[in-house]
């Protein structure tokens, strides 16, 4: 039975004490704001569909966020880690202030749409919009919380609205091939920097495919020279793999691990300076990757466009689709083929040799 009395302040609080059901309690400034409430929530209690959302009109989204990056964020891999630590700026920056029963479909929308159109980032006066996949991750992020919130923390969300988002498009894979001048130019100024290790990670993420993050994460005992492989432990999709090394790559790594300046403290391959905890990472180079890249003319050309290269190269080479995914690591051939780019050209003498051989079966009949 619910029961509503005024406040010395002047608003209405409404009180439902029902057999089976913790005391529920909600304050309104009209009273028939109250006796409305009441009634609907007498009814859930009744047809077994009430949810206590007070816990999660009580939290906002500021402190929703700063638990999910302290109990959840830290199960997941080192990059994740960094990746969710950067999206949930964004997300505080538009969401902090709600509580978590307000954040509805119609304002997760509001947020998507002006996140793609740059509204919230404008330089000389106009808007600078967001990659469709930048959006896409941020979701993804925002609907993990929910989730969890639902499912692990109690906070009575009746259910997840990002479920009901339509996320933007990921858009077409990238198709950046180097010319074989571009490389050249590109492979002279790798040589020519000062730290070696430069030279050897371009160097072996063109012939195997590998990502910057496996390549410069690589301990010594992963390498396998004598039988030219790789063991892969942590890879993006959690999944370990084996790659196969042609001989240049043998030849890298056998330059990387034989590497005169390598110091004591370190099982890295590539390594960094020691930092201010004194302990060494792995070798950071991307600050200097694209300073080359721009001395060299292809500033738009990617280091993660070197594993499309390798990939488009395998297929290109003969391998059959299975092949080149456990080399790469590609879980489906859909996301396979996003990172296959053949170049028209190369096909020229395929189509040749497929028209002689059609002429010749011609010619027999």
């Amino acid at each position: 039975m619910a029961t509503i009395v005024k406040t010395p302040s002047g608003t209405w609080k409404a009180v439902i004490r029902k057999a089976g059901w913790p005391t529920t309690i909600k304050t309104f400034r009209l009273k028939k704001d109250a006796e409305d409430w009441s009634r609907r929530t007498e009814d859930e209690m009744v047809r077994g569909l009430f949810i206590q959302r007070a816990p999660a009109e009580r939290t906002r989204f500021e402190a929703a966020m700063k638990r999910y990056l302290a109990e959840v964020t830290p199960t997941k891999r080192p990059l994740t880690q960094n990746a969710e630590k950067k999206r949930s700026g964004s997300l505080v920056t538009f969401f902090g202030k709600y509580s978590l029963a307000v954040i509805t479909t119609e304002l997760i929308a509001e947020y998507r749409d002006a996140r793609l159109a740059g509204e919230d980032r404008m330089k000389d006066g106009e808007p600078q919009p967001r990659a469709a996949n930048t959006v896409r991750l941020e979701l993804a992020l925002l609907g993990h919380l929910f989730t969890v919130a639902v499912k692990e923390w109690g906070l009575g969300l009746p259910f997840n609205p990002v479920l009901n988002i339509r996320r933007p498009s990921p858009g077409p894979g990238r198709n950046r091939r180097l010319t074989a001048d571009e490389e050249r130019r590109l492979f002279a100024a790798v040589d020519l920097h000062s730290n070696p290790m430069l030279s050897w990670i371009v160097r072996i993420a063109i012939e195997t495919g590998m990502r910057s993050s496996e390549i410069t994460t690589l301990r010594r005992s992963q390498v396998d020279l004598e039988r030219r492989i790789v063991r892969l432990i942590e890879t993006k999709n959690t999944l370990p793999r084996t790659v196969p090394l042609s001989k240049a790559a043998t030849e890298s790594f056998r330059l990387a691990l034989d590497n005169p300046a390598r110091p004591d403290d370190t099982d890295f391959i590539f390594y960094g300076e020691p930092g201010k905890d004194g302990k060494r990472r792995p070798y950071n180079f991307n600050k200097v990757w694209s300073e080359i890249k721009k001395r060299v003319g292809v500033a738009d050309f990617k280091f993660h466009d070197l594993r499309h290269e390798a990939v488009s190269r395998l297929v290109e080479s003969g391998l059959s689709d299975q092949e080149v995914a456990s080399i790469s690591g590609h879980k489906s051939m859909q996301m396979l083929r996003r990172y296959t780019h053949l170049r028209a050209e190369d096909l020229v003498a395929k189509l040749d040799n497929v028209s002689r051989v059609s002429t010749f079966s011609n010619a027999k009949d």
